[in-house]
């Protein structure tokens, strides 16, 4: 896929599929202690450090989270995902995810790779500028630097 530009201003839009509202509480052993609101906190510091700022959204609902990101077009410069499930599973996630002609990071909190093996493929990395996996919060603020520093 061709790498696109990112505007040096503008919101970045950050992601996050089923079950991150659950994030602290679910298998804190495999997703850490950390909730979805220190996720955002940790996005939105990272982002003003580079005087950008981010619009976050999380659902259950994959329609939700495709009518978020169709809404999301010429409102934001990059997008920061963490589908959950969906990376998996949606092709129409995948779809959708080219609309806003945006520079997307895919973001994983735990190494996808070192757990169930159908965790091993996504339809979500071929489309995107890049992938962090296993770095827990943190690839949040990764992929916020990166896309923040391509500008």
């Amino acid at each position: 896929m061709a790498e696109r530009a990112v505007q040096a201003t503008g919101p970045i839009l950050v992601l996050n599929g089923p079950n991150l509202n659950m994030l602290g509480t679910r298998q804190p052993e495999v997703y850490g202690a950390d909730t979805l609101d220190d996720v955002i906190a940790l996005c939105e510091r990272t982002a003003a450090r580079f005087g950008r700022e981010i619009v976050a959204f999380q659902t259950n609902h994959e329609g939700a989270l495709i009518d978020r990101i169709h809404q999301a077009r010429g409102e934001v410069t990059a997008i920061v995902i963490n589908p959950g499930g969906w990376t998996h599973t949606s092709v129409a996630l995948r779809d959708a995810l080219v609309i806003p002609e945006v520079p997307i990071v895919e973001v994983h909190i735990s190494n996808v790779h070192a757990r169930e093996e159908f965790r091993h493929h996504s339809f979500i990395s071929p489309i995107a500028t890049a992938v962090v996996a296993g770095m827990g919060i943190q690839g949040y603020a990764a992929a916020i630097e990166f896309l923040a520093g391509r500008a």
